[in-house]
Parts: structure tokens; C-alpha cells; sequence
């Protein structure tokens, strides 16, 4: 049991302990408030006092306070990681980040009772086993990823000496088969919501193959109307912090390559115009009850209130089943605007630049099967060089 007094500060007491850190070797003194007065509460303060010192764990204490140590058990050891690098990492990463620790990391290992010292790479293979029999493989790889970033971490401040999760066979990640709109099937949705408020999101995100954080983060100064030049500079995103959804406004993209210049055709030209137009009228109309925080932002309802993310994938889904068109997510109108860019010929690397991937590779990966044109071509190059003789064929091996 560690030593403690109690000490008067401001008429209240206060539980003062005392022990030796067992990393640093030097004296801690940590003071805890008992909420009690002075004045007529010194039995209860020491029947406190007794208790704080029974209950008292140190470990817990440093963590409490941002201190790690080998000792510590690996699941504590990934809360204190969070508390690290939560103001280091963009607000959409932290909440990814949280979510896997604490719905899924923490809960495991806590079961477990590993220390961070303690923890060997067939922990973290179990782990991953017992994942794959609920989640698919590339949640298992994003599993990996937090892991592996976490114990990097431990390594690069001394905690431990290698990465356990370097010695890990990380499950293989399933191909991703892009689902998309063909011409008809694009246009056809595109007619059955002609008259939907958000028709000119859906129409955009299908033409240049936007993100829908990219297409709800469009202001007004991302508009060149005398150049004709739209630029992707700032995002609107949805996201999970502390258990609550919230709406993340960012000036940045997803990646650097994201950040990008697109041409204003002039149908979209006169939509934007007459929707900056109905903007300003609304604006008049509603008075002080307008929103003025979103003023600047495209996509905003009647009222200046900006649109939220899932509001927009909603009415896309609702749109679809009322009319009986073939379900994709919103997400698809961006792989649709890659499939007709492909079957009419635009190069691998021009679509790369449209889209905004950061590497061709994640474009050739995604989209390399549609790529019909191409092989066409191989087809009719061996058609030509390759010849074959005369013969009969026969059905015998």
C-alpha cells in the first residue's frame, strides 16, 4: 500500500500519495481532491485517505496522465496511443483510429491481459484469426495498420526493442471489383431524378468523378466563372468522434494529388450560375434566419443549411429503389465516370489525373478489368502478326 497525508488547500482537503515511479526512479506525489471541507469532515477524509491508498493503482494513475510504460497492458497502452497522437493526425484519421481501438483492439486485449512487453506476434495473429470469422480480410488489414503504427510508436520511444506486428502474415486482400453505371443506366437515373434538389450533386459527382466529400466541400471561391475552371481545394466529410456523428469542413483533400483544377463546361456553367442566383434570393427571403455560417459553400438547403454527407447518400439510395434502377452506392458514381472514361478511350494515366489518385497503380488497380479498349487492341495486334497454319480440328487429346 503506498503512503499518503492529507493536506488542507483552499479550505478543502486533499489526498496527497506518495511513491517511487518504478521506470523513472523518482518520487511521485500525485494530489486528489475529496471534494470535503475542512471544516467538521477530517473523519471522513481519512476514511478516504485509507481507501485511496488501498485502491491506489500506480499504472493506472500514469495513465490516467499520459505516461506509458513496458509494464503496461498492451490494450492501456493503445488508449494512451490515441491520447498521443490525436491532435497530430487529421480529425477523419483519429476517428478511424478510435474506432478500431476501442471497438475492436481494446476489448481483446484487455480479455487477454497482455503487457506491452509481453505481447508476441502470435498474439496478434490470434487476434487476427478470430477477425476474419466476422469482419472481411481488408477490415483485418486496416486492423494491422493501427496496430503496426501503435507499436511503431512504442519502438521509436523505447518501450520496446522491434515491432511484433513486423513478424505478422497479414491476410491477403480480397481484388475490389468497382460497381458502376453504364451510359444507359446513368442516364437513366440521371432522368429519374431531373427534378430532385440534389440532381446537380449527383450529375457533377457522375461527370467529373468526385468524391462526395469533394462535391459538398465546393464553395463559391473554388468557382472561376471568367477562366471556366473549377478547383478541388476544400472537403466536407462525415465522421464518428467519441461515439457522436460529426461533420468535419476542411481546406484539403484526400491526398495531394487530389488537390486539383477541373474545366467548367458550359452546362454546368449556367447551373451554377442560376443555383448562386436562387442562393442569393434565398438569402433575402429568409433574412436574419438564414444560416450565415455555410455562406460561401454550393450545396446548401433553403435555409443556408449545409447538406450533411449521409443526407446526400440517403436521398441517392431512396432515389434508386423508387424507380427500380440497379443499386449502387454514391460512391459508384465515381467508378461510373472511370467506366465510360475507359470505354471511349481516354488513357489509364489521364483518368489517374481526373480522378485525383496520388499513383496510377491505385487507378490501373481499380479499374484495369474495365479496360476493354486496350485489349481490344492487343486482340487485333496478335490477330495480325500471329497467323496459324491450315488444319483440321479434331475433338481426340
Amino acid at each position: 500500500m503506498v503512503a499518503g497525508h492529507l493536506q488542507e488547500k483552499r479550505g478543502f482537503y486533499y489526498i496527497v500519495l506518495n511513491y517511487i515511479d518504478p521506470e523513472t526512479k523518482k518520487r511521485k506525489q500525485p494530489w486528489l481532491p475529496t471534494g470535503l471541507p475542512v471544516k467538521g469532515n477530517r473523519k471522513q477524509a481519512e476514511e478516504m485517505l485509507i481507501k485511496a491508498r488501498q485502491s491506489f493503482d500506480q499504472q493506472d494513475y500514469a495513465i490516467q496522465h499520459g505516461a506509458i510504460s513496458p509494464n503496461m497492458l498492451f490494450s492501456d497502452f493503445m488508449e494512451t496511443w490515441l491520447k498521443i497522437i490525436k491532435n497530430t493526425v487529421a480529425v477523419t484519421t483519429y476517428s478511424t483510429y478510435e474506432g478500431i481501438t476501442k471497438k475492436r483492439i481494446v476489448p481483446y486485449f484487455k480479455k487477454e491481459g497482455i503487457t506491452l512487453n509481453n505481447l508476441q506476434p502470435g498474439h496478434i495473429q490470434a487476434f487476427y484469426l478470430q477477425a476474419m470469422n466476422k469482419v472481411s480480410a481488408s477490415t483485418v488489414i486496416h486492423y494491422h495498420a493501427v496496430i503496426h503504427k501503435a507499436l511503431k510508436y512504442a519502438v521509436k520511444i523505447d518501450l520496446l526493442d522491434s515491432n511484433p506486428a513486423d513478424k505478422i502474415e497479414r491476410p491477403r486482400k480480397a481484388r475490389y471489383i468497382a460497381d458502376y453505371y453504364n451510359l444507359e443506366e446513368l442516364e437513366k437515373f440521371f432522368d429519374a431524378c431531373k427534378d430532385h434538389r440534389m440532381a446537380l450533386i449527383y450529375q457533377l459527382t457522375a461527370f467529373y468523378g468526385f468524391r462526395r466529400s469533394e462535391v459538398l466541400g465546393l464553395k463559391w471561391d473554388s468557382i472561376d466563372f471568367e477562366r471556366n475552371i473549377i478547383v478541388i481545394k476544400h472537403i466536407v466529410t462525415a465522421t464518428e468522434i467519441n461515439g457522436k456523428r460529426t461533420i468535419v469542413e476542411a481546406d484539403r483533400a484526400k491526398t495531394n494529388s487530389s488537390i486539383r483544377s477541373m474545366p467548367l463546361v458550359g452546362e454546368f456553367r449556367e447551373k451554377l450560375l442560376a443555383l448562386k442566383e436562387q442562393q442569393e434570393k434565398n438569402k433575402k427571403v429568409c433574412g436574419n434566419s438564414y444560416n450565415k455560417k455555410y455562406i460561401g459553400y454550393l450545396f446548401v438547403d433553403e435555409m443556408g443549411n449545409l447538406l450533411k454527407p449521409d443526407t446526400v447518400s440517403n436521398n441517392f439510395k431512396d432515389i434508386i429503389k423508387k424507380n427500380h434502377l440497379k443499386p449502387i452506392r454514391f460512391h459508384d458514381l465515381r467508378h461510373s465516370c472511370a467506366s465510360l472514361l475507359l470505354a471511349n478511350g481516354v488513357p489509364m494515366k489521364q483518368i489517374q489525373e481526373w480522378l485525383g489518385h496520388s499513383d496510377i497503380s491505385t487507378t490501373a488497380n481499380i479499374y484495369a478489368h474495365l479496360d476493354f479498349t486496350s485489349k481490344v487492341y492487343s486482340a487485333n495486334t496478335m490477330e495480325h502478326v500471329l497467323k496459324f497454319p491450315e488444319g483440321k480440328i479434331t475433338t481426340g487429346w
